[in-house]
């Protein structure tokens, strides 16, 4: 579980605008979907073949709901200290799929400093459950997140007491696509996110979804000189 809390000044994220910085949250984690992947996919190899890997947001992170919106400066997904499984390409023979993506689990994303247009709130943001991400050689590349249902619950207290529940009705699939390069990156462009706002004044509580936009430099932590690449 990674929890963070926001100073009402500094970090006004959301009062009317929580509802997206949950589904921010989302987008930077996520558990690889094979629905998303079409029936005839080709074949997929990530390498370097059992490195880990991190997800570190280049710029910001910007959601919108309606007149509202958000942006995060600071956003992550990196290896569990002392290594594991999460935030790791699978070992050869693993890392290649001959006829689909290449599927790892990761750690849930944090996201801080983040700023709407409704100052005057304090912000918590905490994330619980199993992501992932599969990755599929492709036209462009792709990279199908898939966040656990409920796996993010934003809180808002101050001006606005709202509470926002990204992925309300069950695990949601974020479609972005790869790039390769130095580093590769991974771009959520204009996802509309499901997400379930409750609260009183000042809460969007009849928004149902979130558009996001962020883009993330994914590096190598086994060997920073290597880059992790996608492809058949």
């Amino acid at each position: 579980m990674t929890s963070h809390r926001t100073p009402s000044r500094h970090r006004a994220l959301l009062a009317a605008g929580a509802g997206l910085a949950v589904t921010a949250a989302l987008t930077l984690s996520g558990t690889g979907s094979a629905s998303a992947v079409p029936a005839d996919a080709g074949s997929t190899t990530v390498q370097p073949a059992g490195h880990l890997y991190a997800a570190q947001l280049n710029g910001t992170a910007t959601f919108q709901a309606g007149s509202v919106s958000v942006s995060c400066s600071v956003s992550s997904s990196v290896p569990s200290a002392g290594g594991g499984d999460s935030n790791r390409i699978p070992a050869a023979p693993a890392n290649t799929n001959p006829s689909g993506p290449v599927v790892s689990v990761i750690n849930a994303p944090t996201y801080s400093d983040c700023s709407a247009n409704l100052p005057g709130v304090d912000v918590t943001i905490t994330t619980t459950g199993t992501w992932g991400i599969s990755m599929q050689n492709g036209s462009p590349i792709t990279a199908t997140l898939d966040a656990p249902a409920k796996g993010m619950v934003l809180k808002t207290t101050g001006l606005a007491n709202c509470t926002v529940t990204a992925a309300p009705d069950g695990p949601a699939v974020i479609p972005t696509t790869f790039t390769n390069g130095a580093p590769s990156q991974l771009a959520a462009t204009n996802v509309a996110l499901p997400v379930k706002v409750e609260g009183g004044f000042g809460c969007p509580t009849s928004a149902t979804t979130a558009v996001l936009n962020a883009t993330y430099d994914v590096t190598d932590v086994t060997d920073p000189a290597s880059q992790i690449t996608v492809g058949g």
